[in-house]
């Protein structure tokens, strides 16, 4: 098999869209089987983080992927994508192009809905509105296999609310939250809802794995660990810019320079998403009611402006 061992990365922003990078070393073994118990794994959502997790599935965990997308635009945008960063690794002798051919093959991209259902994990990897996801996790509780596992990976809403709308599946409900870019970035959180089993959260940490991740549990609580911590952060950044305490070039460069940040909040906001942060912090502050998790004024101005950062060419810088 693949095995990556990676010394350090960059997650840098070109052209609008974000790019994946990581320097590794690498060595070629024989295939292992398919991972675990998991022989497909079904992906809803064909934006950068379900293609950074049905990319990583297939290429490590070596398992085939369904991957679901609503728009015919986006999948093919994904599938654009894929082909771009496989022939890339190639190029820099990652793998071979043989190798290559296999991770595109193991992945199945399509608008039909229905064909996620074969799947024995299932992630739903889709923007995170509650409503959405409710309505998908309704249809996956209905539509999928009795011994299926149905994880969010969602970063912010709540395990327990999900899992209610799959009616009589709530008991194998999870959270597999991956961390951004999918293929960089080594965390994963696993959180349970109050319906989950201990078997659920057993099979999720063991595929996580198997998927090179290194799991970390935490409790069906607002923002979970990672943006507990790490969203605030960010919207303190936002509130010293709308009040003058520095310029954005000034508070990156502080936290960069000063703090061992390998990027700055402000531009780190742009490559998440505004409207994501947003949408996080405003959980946050309506699920705690706690005054210190209020969003920035300036941060809700610039979404309804359409500036979202990277993914829009403009949020705190242009791109």
């Amino acid at each position: 098999m693949l095995q990556m061992r990676p010394r350090i990365f960059v997650s840098s922003l070109q052209s609008g869209r974000c790019v994946w990078q990581v320097r590794r070393s690498l060595s070629i073994s024989a295939p292992t089987q398919a991972a675990g118990s998991v022989k497909q794994l079904g992906v809803i959502g064909a934006g950068q983080m379900g293609l950074g997790i049905a990319f990583v599935a297939a290429l490590v965990s070596k398992v085939p992927v369904v991957l679901v997308d609503s728009s015919e635009a986006s999948i093919n945008k994904s599938v654009g994508f894929l082909d771009k960063l496989l022939q890339k690794d190639v190029a820099k002798g990652k793998y071979s192009q043989a190798e290559a051919n296999q991770v595109k093959s193991r992945i199945d991209p399509t608008t039909k809905f229905d064909s996620i259902f074969t799947a024995d994990f299932i992630i739903e990897a889709v923007p995170e509105i509650t409503a959405l996801k409710c309505e998908i996790f309704a249809k996956l509780a209905a539509g999928a296999r009795s011994d299926t596992i149905l994880s969010t990976n969602t970063s912010s809403i709540s395990i327990t609310k999900i899992a209610a709308a799959a009616k009589g599946a709530e008991e194998r409900v999870v959270c597999t939250h991956f961390m951004n870019p999918v293929p960089v970035q080594k965390g994963v959180e696993i959180i349970s809802g109050l319906q989950t089993t201990s078997e659920t959260l057993d099979r999720a940490v063991e595929f996580v794995k198997t998927m090179g991740k290194i799991p970390s549990v935490s409790a069906d609580s607002p923002g979970f660990i990672a943006n507990r911590l790490l969203i605030p952060y960010i919207n303190e950044a936002i509130i010293c810019l709308e009040t003058g305490v520095g310029t954005k070039e000034d508070i990156d460069n502080m936290m960069k320079n000063g703090c061992a940040m390998p990027m700055g909040p402000l531009a780190l906001a742009d490559f998440i998403g505004l409207d994501t942060c947003l949408a996080i912090m405003n959980v946050l502050h309506t699920e705690t009611g706690d005054s210190k998790y209020r969003p920035s004024g300036l941060l809700q101005k610039m979404v309804d402006a359409g500036w979202l950062g990277v993914k829009s060419k403009k949020g705190f810088y242009n791109y």
